[in-house]
């Protein structure tokens, strides 16, 4: 069986006119937190969620009485992926197309085999979809209550950069984060 790193290799030599960011932090069976792709800092810096997703997730990792040490995050698709703004003609993210989540799930269900997490959360729509397999599930209808795929424990959340959009959603968000709280304690 292929391990871990010879994976990220593989993608590493497949994507060399790209930066990939990896996932990071505690690695030996504790809670994974996996949001859709890196943005703008992340590739900058090489590191999931260190930008303004970053400071809402560093919020809720907060208040669910947790420390970054502590989880592993990781991301889906591993590079940013990007389009060209018609407003600005600037490089803006966009959401990973369909080819590039399939392409990059093999590698993240091998993080989840290697790590063994026991509770997986789900941060946003591309993910929750990743790990369950099942494309017609949506965040909006099941965000905050724990559900099993494949024996794992997935825990879907609102993408930390939903609430920037979209402030109605703090409430529900922080609502969701103390579920969490409660579920560890």
């Amino acid at each position: 069986m292929e391990s871990l790193e010879n994976m990220k290799n593989e993608y590493i030599q497949k994507y060399s006119d790209r930066k990939l960011v990896f996932g990071e932090g505690k690695t030996d069976g504790g809670i994974m937190l996996i949001g859709e792709a890196p943005g703008g800092e992340e590739e900058k810096m090489g590191r999931p969620f260190v930008g303004k997703a970053g400071k809402n997730l560093d919020e809720f990792i907060e208040l669910a009485g947790l420390r970054r040490e502590d989880l592993y995050i990781t991301n889906v698709v591993k590079f940013r992926p990007t389009s060209v703004s018609e407003k600005t003609g600037r490089m803006v993210n966009r959401t990973p197309s369909r080819e590039e989540i399939e392409d990059f799930v093999p590698l993240l269900k091998k993080e989840i085999s290697t790590y063994k997490p026991y509770l997986i959360v789900t941060l946003g729509n591309v993910p929750l979809k990743a790990v369950t397999g099942n494309n017609r599930l949506s965040i909006g209808s099941c965000h905050g209550v724990i559900m099993e795929s494949e024996g794992l424990k997935i825990y879907p959340l609102y993408h930390p950069a939903s609430v920037i959009y979209n402030r109605n959603l703090k409430n529900v968000y922080a609502s969701d984060v103390k579920k969490i709280k409660d579920y560890i304690n």
